[in-house]
C-alpha cells in the first residue's frame, strides 16, 4: 500500500490539471489563434480529462479488495456531494433559462443521466457506472465483465462520435433515437463511464511483484510487472510510448470524424479508451508524494468553473469589459481558471484548518495531574509508537533475501497492540500480505479497509465459507478431507496448503503424498502457496535446532515430490520471527513475522540477544482515578492483604486485571511507573482497579498517570518483565490486553 501511495502521488497532481482540462472544453481558449488548434485542445486532447476520473474512482474505489462497506460510503458521499451541487446551481439554472420547459420527465432525466447543469452529469455517471460495475463484478467473470463494459462503450461510441453512421440504417437510428428520449448523451454513467471505472480497478490489481493475484470474478490478477524504481524503469518508456501512440491514433480518429461530419458529439472515440489507459499507467509510474489537498482542489474547480464563467461575465458588462473577459477566450479561461484555482484553494483551506470563532487557550499538560485535556479522559490506554513499528519493519526486511516478503501476523488483535492501526499502518508501508487465525479477523480487516492477501491460519467452519469469498480471505487447508469440504462450497476459493513436517498441529501430513496431490486437484480451489511452521525456531539446544533442520528438509522434499507431480507450488514459507531472526536462508516468498514486528520477543534471554535490533512499539498507560491516606493499623483492597504499618498515599489506577493486568502482579510482586518512579502494587489486583502505593513520590493527583508497560525517567517496564514475573511468554502477555484500551499512536 506505501507503494500505491507513493505512486499515486503522480494521479494527484494530474488531476488538478484535468481540471484545467475541462475547463479549457467550456472556454475554448484557443478558438481565437486557431480554430484546429482549440479544436485538438478542447475535443481531443481535454477528452482525456473525464476517462481520467473515472480510472482513478476505479483504481481506489472498485479495485483490490475494495469492501462494500468502503463502496457504500463512497456512492452516498457522492449522491450527496451532487444534490449540493443541484442546489448549488439551481439558481445559475434558472439564471440561465435550463428549467424554462422543464416536466417532470426532462427533470428525471437531468436526475439520472443529463445533470441539472451542464458540468454535473458526471456524478450521476459515476454513480450509476460504479453501481453496474460492481454488480457485473458480482455476478460475471473478469473476462465477460471486460466483455460488457466494451460492448456499451461501443453501443455509446455509435451514439456519440460515429453517429453518422448508424443513421445511414433507418432502424438503428430510431433506437438511438428512442434512447435520446431517456438521456442526451451516450456519454453517461450507463454507455460512456463504465470501461472506464472497470480499466481503473484493473490497474489497481494489476500490481508490480509482490501484490494480489486474479481471482477469476474479481480484480485480483496473477499477472506481474517489473519492479517500479524511478520512473518505473522497466514500464514508464513502455507507457509513455503507448500513450503517445495512442493519442495520435486519436487525433487522426478525431479529425478525420470530423472532416467528414459523422459526430453527433465529440465525448467518445475509439482510440479514446487506450490513451487514458496508457496515461494513467503512465502517470501511476511517476514516483512523487501524494496530496490530499489537491484531491479536493481538482474537486472544487471542476466543480465551480461554470459559476465562475457566469459570473465572470456578469461582473465584465457593468465594466464594459466583454471584449477582454468574455470577447477573448483566452483570456476568460485565464481568468475563470484562476478563480477557480483560488477559489478551490481557500476552501480546501477552511475545511482543513476550520474557522475559529473564539479563540480558547490550550493548558499546558502537566502528567501527574488532570488538565481537562483530551488525553485526561482516557480511563487507561495503549500508546502505539510509528516510529519504532516502522524501526522493526525496515529491520526485518532487512534480513529478508530478495523476493521474499513480510506477511505480518495481526491475529490475536495484532498481539494485543491494536489490528485496525497495525495493519492500515502496515499497508502504508507498502505491506500487502497479513495472516490472522481466523475467519472473523480477516473480515474485520477488510471492514477496515485494510488491502492484500488476508490468509487464515486456522479453521474455519464451513457455515462460513461465504465469508471467504465475499471477503477474498485466503483460507488455509488444513488438511485433505478439509480441502474437500472447502471445494463443495461451490465458489473458486484461494487456499495455502498447510503441510505438517512435524509440528503435528494442523496441515495434512508431509509423508501423505496422495492426499497433498488431491488437494491441488480440487477444481474449486486455486492454491496460492504451500507452508510449514517450525515448532522449535525459538528454542536454544542442540537437540531444538536439530528438529528445525528436519522439518525444514521434510518440507523442502514434499513440495519437491508435489512439483514433481505437477502440483505447482506458487508461494511457499516456513519461517516466522524467530526463524527468520535465527535463519534467515531458510526465508523463502513470504516470512510470518508476528512478535519481532511488535519489538519485543517471546523471553528476555531472546530480547537481550537481538533487543538492540528491534524497537517496543506498546506502552501501557493508566489514569490515576482517585489519591488517599491509608491510617496505620488499616488495610486496602480484597481480603485486606495489605496492612499499613505507618501512614501511607495510595493512588488508585483505573486498570485491572479484566483489562489484561495480572493478578499475580498482586502484593508488591508488581509495580509501575508514577513520575519516573517506582510505585509498588499493594493488595489485590481487582478486575477494573489497582492499588498502588506513592508515599515516595510527591505532586500525584487524580486525573495523573501511570506507565504500567514503557518508560519514564530512568525506569523501564517491559512486556518481557512481565512475562518474566508471571512465568509465561510476552505473546501471551500482549494478546491478553483488553478489548476496552483504547489504542492510540503516540503524538510525535
Amino acid at each position: 500500500m506505501a507503494e500505491e501511495k507513493k505512486l499515486s502521488g503522480g494521479l494527484d497532481y494530474f488531476r488538478v490539471a484535468a481540471a484545467l482540462l475541462v475547463i479549457a472544453i467550456h472556454t475554448a481558449p484557443l478558438e481565437a489563434v486557431s480554430e484546429t488548434a482549440d479544436f485538438f485542445l478542447t475535443r481531443v486532447l481535454a477528452r482525456l480529462a473525464v476517462p481520467f476520473f473515472f480510472l482513478v474512482t476505479g483504481y481506489f474505489v472498485l479495485g483490490r479488495d475494495k469492501t462494500s462497506s468502503r463502496l457504500r460510503r463512497f456512492l452516498v458521499r457522492t449522491f450527496l456531494f451532487y444534490l449540493g451541487a443541484i442546489f448549488l446551481y439551481l439558481p445559475f439554472g434558472i439564471y440561465a433559462g435550463h428549467y424554462e420547459h422543464i416536466t417532470f420527465g426532462t427533470a428525471l432525466r437531468m436526475f439520472l443521466f443529463d445533470g441539472s447543469f451542464y458540468h454535473l452529469w458526471y456524478f450521476p455517471a459515476c454513480i450509476l457506472g460504479i453501481l453496474l460495475v460492481a454488480s457485473l463484478k458480482r455476478f460475471l467473470p473478469l473476462k465477460a465483465t471486460a466483455a460488457v463494459t466494451g460492448i456499451l462503450y461501443l453501443l455509446g461510441l455509435m451514439g456519440d462520435s460515429y453517429y453518422g453512421l448508424m443513421v445511414k440504417s433507418a432502424l438503428l437510428a430510431s433506437l438511438y433515437e428512442a434512447g435520446f428520449g431517456l438521456w442526451s448523451y451516450t456519454r453517461n454513467g450507463l454507455f460512456f463511464a463504465p470501461v472506464f471505472l472497470f480499466l481503473g480497478a484493473w490497474i489497481s490489481t494489476n500490481k508490480p511483484e509482490g501484490s494480489l493475484s486474479l481471482r477469476e470474478g474479481s480484480f485480483l490478477s496473477d499477472q506481474k510487472e517489473p519492479c517500479m524504481s524511478g520512473f518505473y524503469a522497466c514500464g514508464g518508456l513502455r507507457f509513455l510510448t503507448g500513450f503517445l501512440l495512442s493519442l495520435l491514433f486519436m487525433s487522426a480518429e478525431a479529425f478525420l470524424l470530423r472532416h467528414f461530419k459523422i459526430p453527433r458529439h465529440d465525448s467518445m472515440y475509439l482510440f479514446l479508451v487506450p490513451s487514458a489507459y496508457f496515461l494513467f499507467r503512465l502517470l501511476l509510474s511517476v514516483e512523487c508524494k501524494p496530496s490530499a489537498r489537491l484531491r479536493a482542489v481538482s474537486t472544487w474547480i471542476y466543480l465551480l468553473h461554470p459559476a465562475l464563467i457566469i459570473l465572470l461575465r456578469m461582473v465584465a458588462k457593468p465594466l464594459h469589459l466583454t471584449w477582454l473577459l468574455v470577447e477573448n477566450p483566452f483570456i476568460q479561461f485565464v481568468c475563470v481558471s484562476a478563480m477557480a484555482v483560488g477559489a478551490a484553494f481557500a476552501i480546501t483551506a477552511l475545511k482543513q484548518h476550520g474557522i475559529r470563532w473564539k479563540t480558547t487557550k490550550i493548558p499546558e499538560v502537566n502528567p501527574m495531574k488532570n488538565n481537562g485535556s483530551f488525553e485526561s479522559g482516557r480511563r487507561a490506554w495503549i500508546e502505539l509508537d510509528r516510529t519504532a513499528l516502522h524501526h522493526n519493519v525496515a529491520y526485518l526486511k532487512s534480513l529478508l533475501p530478495e523476493n521474499c516478503r513480510l506477511m505480518p501476523a495481526v491475529k490475536a488483535n495484532a498481539y494485543g497492540h491494536g489490528a485496525k492501526l497495525i495493519a492500515q499502518e502496515l499497508n502504508l508501508l507498502g505491506i500487502d500480505a497479513f495472516c490472522v487465525a481466523c475467519a472473523a479477523e480477516g473480515v474485520r480487516l477488510r471492514k477496515y479497509n485494510v488491502t492484500g492477501e488476508i490468509l487464515i491460519l486456522g479453521y474455519t467452519h464451513p457455515s462460513q465459507f461465504p465469508l471467504l469469498y465475499r471477503y477474498h480471505l485466503t483460507q488455509t487447508v488444513v488438511d485433505a478431507s478439509y480441502g474437500k469440504c472447502l471445494n463443495e462450497f461451490g465458489e473458486k476459493l484461494h487456499v495455502h496448503v498447510g503441510i505438517d513436517t512435524g509440528m503435528h498441529r494442523l496441515g495434512e501430513r508431509s509423508e501423505n503424498l496422495e492426499h497433498l496431490q488431491s488437494i491441488f486437484r480440487l477444481e474449486n480451489l486455486v492454491v496460492d502457496g504451500v507452508f510449514t511452521h517450525l515448532c522449535t525456531s525459538d528454542g536454544q539446544t542442540a537437540e531444538e535446532e536439530n528438529y528445525i533442520r528436519l522439518q525444514a528438509a521434510s518440507f523442502y522434499r514434499t513440495v519437491e515430490a508435489l512439483e514433481a507431480l505437477g502440483c505447482t507450488c506458487p508461494r511457499i514459507h516456513l519461517l516466522s520471527s524467530y526463524g527468520l531472526l535465527r535463519h534467515p536462508e531458510m526465508a523463502e516468498d513470504y516470512v510470518r513475522a508476528g512478535i519481532a514486528l511488535y519489538g519485543v520477543l517471546s523471553n528476555s534471554d531472546d530480547t537481550k540477544r537481538w533487543g538492540s535490533s528491534l524497537k517496543p512499539v506498546l506502552s501501557l498507560k493508566a489514569r490515576i482515578a482517585s489519591v488517599k491516606e491509608l491510617l496505620p493499623g488499616e488495610s486496602a483492597g480484597y481480603g485486606i492483604c495489605y496492612t499499613a504499618k505507618e501512614k501511607r498515599r495510595l493512588a488508585i489506577l483505573a486498570i485491572g486485571y479484566a483489562d489484561g493486568l495480572p493478578r499475580s502482579f498482586s502484593c508488591g510482586k508488581g509495580f509501575v511507573l508514577i513520575g519516573g518512579k517506582k510505585a509498588p502494587i499493594i493488595g489485590r489486583i481487582c478486575m477494573d482497579q489497582t492499588i498502588v502505593d506513592v508515599t515516595e513520590i510527591p505532586d500525584v493527583a487524580a486525573g495523573g498517570y501511570a506507565v504500567l508497560i514503557g518508560s519514564w525517567g530512568q525506569h523501564q517496564i517491559t512486556a518481557c518483565d512481565w512475562a518474566h514475573a508471571t512465568g509465561t511468554i510476552t505473546n501471551e502477555i500482549l494478546s491478553r490486553l483488553g478489548g476496552r484500551l483504547e489504542r492510540v499512536w503516540k503524538e510525535e
